[in-house]
């Protein structure tokens, strides 16, 4: 819709620039948000509508400059009518492995930035009568799987909070509207925390034959627009949500033996 705004996290690249670009194409106006400033200009420079984008760098750990961050926001457009939660990190380690910092830095980014930032643009929403959040949370935020004990954990907890915040903000007119992606072609695993705390650095085959940013970003808009309470995105994976509910000693044994590394 045009003249409206959406306020996107982890714009500089994979699901968030996808959505970014979708959205400046379909007339709205985006703040695009991510630690790398330098690659959120590009993303604004090189999208159909530069004059429609605000480049706002954001770093989740950073949760004392949310309010200040969120006014800026605010302040770009005059108005913020969505906002889309897509900041995060993933991980690629064992249990036994992997120390409890690794664990705290996943929740910290994950839910306490995202948590953090819904605090400081709630009250916004509530002014207006009016607002939208998002949350690309994963399957994961549905199921656990080896390899990404905290990383589910900390999707799981989003759904919780947000499942929580659609009850408590209904009379306000503020929708939610949880997105859970499957395997999407993005850097997620390149980039994930193995146990050492360092990046993996490796495109897992998943990920690499996993559906386009593009067709996601598409599915996301459309959910958005639908004001859907939930979405799964991906492929045959997607099935797995049904599988656990129908057929959880079966999901079971089949994650046991599935390659999720």
């Amino acid at each position: 819709m045009p003249n409206q705004t959406i306020w996107i996290t982890g714009a500089s690249s994979g699901i968030g620039e996808g959505a970014a670009r979708l959205f400046i194409s379909k007339g709205y106006n985006v703040i695009l948000s991510a630690r790398n400033e330098q690659a959120l200009s590009q993303v604004r420079n090189s999208s159909a509508y530069p004059e429609r984008c605000y480049v706002l760098p954001l770093d989740l750990v950073d949760q004392d400059s949310f309010l200040q961050k969120t006014k800026e926001a605010i302040g770009a457009f005059g108005k913020i009518d969505i906002m889309l939660h897509n900041g995060g990190i993933s991980q690629r380690s064992l249990i036994q492995e992997t120390p409890l910092e690794i664990d705290r830095k996943l929740m910290e980014v994950n839910f306490f930035g995202t948590v953090g930032l819904t605090k400081a643009l709630l009250p916004h929403f509530i002014q207006n009568k009016s607002g939208q959040f998002g949350v690309v949370t994963s399957l994961v935020g549905r199921f656990g799987t080896p390899f990404r004990s905290s990383y589910a954990a900390s999707k799981h907890a989003l759904h919780g909070f947000f499942e929580s915040l659609r009850a408590e903000v209904f009379v306000d007119n503020i929708s939610v509207t949880m997105i859970c992606p499957g395997f999407i072609k993005t850097n997620v695993s390149i980039n994930a925390l193995t146990a050492d705390g360092t990046a993996l650095n490796e495109m897992d085959q998943a990920q690499e034959n996993g559906m386009s940013t593009e067709d996601c970003a598409k599915a996301i808009f459309s959910a958005l627009n639908a004001k859907k309470e939930e979405v799964c995105i991906g492929g045959k994976e997607t099935y797995a949500v049904y599988l656990k509910r129908f057929f959880p000693t079966l999901f079971t044994k089949i994650l046991r033996k599935s390659n999720v590394r």
